[in-house]
């Protein structure tokens, strides 16, 4: 069933576990992470990324997941990920997504402000929610990228709770030790801040964490007990596939149509995402 992040976050956070994110760029993708979310009768949140939209564009995989979301036996949130353009951002409305993220953590606090508050208002009106980042994620990779330098990207609690309260998000990634991509080095979680940011912001307002894959599961299960509802995950996935399906070409894949590797490929996706669905839950 196709729902928006209000219910399945609010449930999540009071159950102690955290629903996952998933990009799904392609429809092996989509299939696996539905169907690995089906496996486990749990919820899950299917995204598309605005920086994917050259793969595919969301106007050919937006209705797709729209529509594997309302035939799914369990909750579905069709999410935009990093929507950074409001163009974009309006492109994925118009494809039936229920939830938007509006990152505009790049632009000056009281920009990023003024805009979600105005989006927030609008969004909620049509019965869409809203994501929103405070602080600024890194690159796991990026240039000088070390524990110490991205501590000064770390969102402020007391800024968190201010930005929550004046915008009405219903969603806050928040930034505290993770990083988009592949890790450079192992990253190291500031599980204190999470918790004081949970604290600081509204009851209403979940915490997200983003740049999932890669990070310790022991991390991630403590960053859910401290407040964490929504795990965003990729990158990490993305790259098993890649090294299963190059090793499966090398053997039994190498005699068989491609559609049959599209399906190994898919199969693969549901094993992985079963995995970490589980991991998401905490325990629960």
């Amino acid at each position: 069933m196709l729902v928006n992040l209000t219910q399945i976050l609010a449930e999540a956070e009071a159950g102690g576990y955290a629903v996952g994110c998933i990009n799904t760029p392609n429809v092996e993708t989509l299939r696996g992470v539905v169907d690995a979310a089906e496996d486990l009768n749990v919820p899950v949140i299917i995204d598309h990324a605005q920086v994917h939209n050259s793969l595919i564009p969301i106007e050919h995989i937006g209705p797709k997941m729209v529509e594997y979301a309302r035939q799914a036996k369990v909750p579905v949130c069709v999410h935009l990920d990093h929507g950074s353009d409001y163009t974009f951002v309006m492109r994925a409305l118009r494809a039936g997504f229920s939830s938007i993220m509006y990152d505009l953590s790049a632009e000056p606090y009281e920009t990023n402000v003024a805009k979600l508050t105005e989006f927030t208002r609008h969004a909620h009106e049509m019965g869409v929610t809203v994501e929103a980042e405070l602080g600024v994620m890194t690159l796991a990779q990026g240039e000088g990228w070390t524990h110490e330098s991205i501590k000064k990207t770390y969102t402020d609690p007391t800024q968190a709770a201010d930005f929550a309260t004046r915008t009405g998000v219903d969603a806050l990634a928040v930034c505290f030790g993770t990083a988009h991509g592949i890790y450079a080095e192992p990253p190291q979680l500031d599980i204190q801040r999470v918790r004081d940011i949970r604290a600081a912001v509204p009851a209403s307002t979940r915490i997200v964490m983003h740049g999932g894959s890669g990070v310790d599961e022991n991390q991630v299960m403590q960053a859910i007990s401290a407040g964490i509802s929504k795990v965003n995950y990729y990158s990490y996935m993305g790259q098993a596939t890649t090294k299963h399906m190059a090793e499966y070409l090398q053997g039994e894949g190498a005699n068989q149509f491609w559609h049959e590797n599209h399906e190994e490929a898919y199969r693969f996706i549901r094993q992985y995402a079963g995995h970490i669905l589980t991991v998401f839950r905490n325990g629960k």
